[in-house]
């Protein structure tokens, strides 16, 4: 019952299923405990109904007030330890999951990220696991706990009296069998009501990213329209869901209260055939009355538990994508980066066909040509920020494949023209650069950096926040403070990816600046798209459709008058241009 299709099926983690057989244990031994006082009272009545009768004594008062005082204990007793199992320990599974699920994503190659949309991953850790929350907590263990002990409450019935038993417990299998016959409407409905629901995020999320340009162009009223339309559907979709879910579950409640009626009439009709007493009908009404208070609370929502597959399911699928692995153990020598016939494809479109060029220590090469050539893919290839599908890139002799990427990304550093920085100090964005750095070396890499220019201005100077992704700094003092990271960090590899592109000539000349300090003795690869970033590099790699075209030093490749040269015309020609 609680095996591996059981964890699969409701996202749990091994800690889970236990805690849930915990919770079904003792939401059994609840339930046969209040069917105890069922029985307490069962005995009470048949002594009065015996002195009434035929004269015998009355039940002493005595073992009446014990029994009642038993079981009020046990029934506070067994009720606080089904709560601690059903709600205390989901708590700690809930937190558990999210971490794990966190974990699991730091783990993935960052291509599984280009084919998730932000949103729809935020509302599969929030979303999805709170509504996961509410059915391990409020209805697994009360549920299959209710599953076992009717099962054990039917035989006992069963043993009494089988025409009572049968008119007692019919309903119960008719409206389970009701609502689980509906399970695939509700299925389509949940995941209806949940793309909806990813449409409203990426609305907020897009208008909240592009606030200026909205503004900008006088969009606001177009653009809260189509947001109102998407939380309009949003909110249809979820009403028609539960609509149609209710129905089902409203009508298998009726159905099994139905029960009742038939216990009543089976019982009196075998009463007046002579065939049971009085006493056997009181003794099944007392327990008809406590044998569905265990489904009322698990009917009232048992429609989550049918639709939380869709959450399940979307949850099991970061734990199903593949992780990138490999040896904890990095001992390259030197750190010339090679690239052997690669090949990559991205979402089955090859973007890479046997790319080979060597990136040597202690020189810059260069990975230029047109937009869409696979430049920027070279680059986080070879940091294993991807993996390739053909090929093999090597580091110092070592293919990077076998090697954990974040083993593997301790020797590099990355500046790329797109800076993230955090909700932070100007202190701890450059310190995430090296992991327990003092604040004398934070200032060296800083200094290094030309950083101190601007942060002497700084209200607050290295301990002033600099709010979400570095909002209160101008672009170049952004992309200094990832420059000042990356000196800090020193590793031996550097990535850079056009990191003065979209900066003013001041800003500009002070990064370079930064730079030279950064790349001196480094194995450096530099994406560029403007020429004049490129003649003083060692090498040049000239890509083309996701193929070398051309590879050499500036000098030689202007000579060859190919591709490179091409290029180079046509930014000379850009360049002279001038309003007329």
């Amino acid at each position: 019952m609680f095996g591996k299709e059981f964890q699969r099926k409701y996202a749990l983690t091994e800690q889970g299923v236990r805690n849930t057989k915990k919770g079904a244990f003792w939401t059994v031994v609840v339930n046969l405990v209040v069917m105890g006082g069922a029985g307490i009272l069962y005995l009470v009545m048949s002594g009065f109904m015996g002195a009434l009768t035929e004269g015998s004594p009355l039940p002493g008062a005595t073992p009446v007030i014990g029994g009642v005082l038993l079981f009020a204990i046990l029934s506070f007793l067994t009720h606080l330890q089904q709560y601690r199992a059903t709600y205390g320990l989901v708590y700690n599974e809930v937190k558990a999951t999210r971490l794990s699920l966190a974990e699991r994503l730091r783990k993935l190659p960052l291509g599984y990220f280009g084919k998730r949309d932000l949103a729809d991953l935020t509302e599969t850790i929030m979303g999805d696991v709170n509504r996961m929350e509410h059915v391990w907590s409020h209805v697994l263990g009360y549920l299959y706990g209710a599953y076992i002990s009717t099962a054990i409450i039917a035989v006992c019935l069963f043993l009494y009296d089988w025409r009572l038993a049968i008119a007692c417990l019919w309903g119960v299998p008719v409206a389970f069998g009701l609502l689980f016959g509906s399970r695939k409407i509700a299925a389509r409905s949940a995941e209806r009501t949940k793309k909806a629901a990813v449409r409203v995020s990426d609305g907020i999320q897009e208008a909240l990213e592009n606030v200026r340009e909205i503004r900008a162009t006088n969009q606001e009223e177009r653009y809260l329209q189509g947001l109102n339309q998407k939380i309009d559907a949003h909110e249809k979709t979820t009403i028609r869901g539960e609509l149609g879910i209710g129905i089902f579950v409203n009508a298998a409640s009726v159905i099994m209260r139905l029960g009742v009626a038939t216990t009543i009439l089976t019982g009196a009709n075998l009463i007046l055939s002579g065939k049971i007493d009085f006493m056997l009908l009181f003794l099944f009404l007392l327990v008809i009355t406590r044998i569905y208070a265990p489904f009322d609370q698990s009917l009232a929502l048992i429609a989550e538990m049918l639709v939380s597959k869709v959450s399940a399911n979307r949850m099991m699928e970061i734990y199903d994508t593949p992780i990138a692995e490999g040896t904890e153990v990095f001992e390259p020598k030197g750190h010339d980066i090679v690239f052997d016939h690669v090949g990559f494809a991205y979402d089955e479109k090859d973007v890479l066909h046997d790319v080979s060029f060597t990136a040597r220590e202690g020189e810059v090469t260069a990975l230029v040509g047109p937009s869409g050539s696979g430049k920027s893919t070279c680059a986080r290839l070879s940091a294993r920020l991807w993996d390739i599908t053909e090929g093999s890139i090597r580091v110092g002799g070592v293919d990077i494949s076998t090697v954990d990427p974040e083993v593997l990304l301790r020797d590099y550093s990355m500046v790329f023209q797109d800076v993230v920085l955090f909700d932070d100090t100007v202190m701890e964005n450059i310190r995430l650069g090296k992991r327990g750095a003092t604040d004398e070396e934070v200032r060296a890499a800083a200094k290094a950096a030309n950083c101190e220019e601007f942060v002497k201005r700084l209200p607050q100077g290295y301990d002033t926040p600099i709010g979400e992704n570095g909002a209160k700094l101008s672009g170049g003092e952004r992309q200094r403070i990832s420059i000042a990271r990356a000196l800090l960090k020193d590793a031996p590899i550097v990535l850079l990816d056009e990191a003065t592109a979209s900066l003013d000539v001041e800003n500009e000349t002070r990064v370079q600046g930064a730079l030279s300090r950064l790349l001196a003795g480094k194995t450096v690869l530099v994406i560029a798209h403007r020429m004049r970033t490129v003649e003083a590099a060692d090498k040049i790699v000239v890509l083309a459709d996701g193929q070398v075209a051309e590879e050499g030093t500036p000098t030689q490749l202007m000579a060859k008058k190919g591709l490179f040269h091409h290029m180079v015309e046509l930014q000379r020609q850009s360049a002279a241009w001038q309003l007329g």
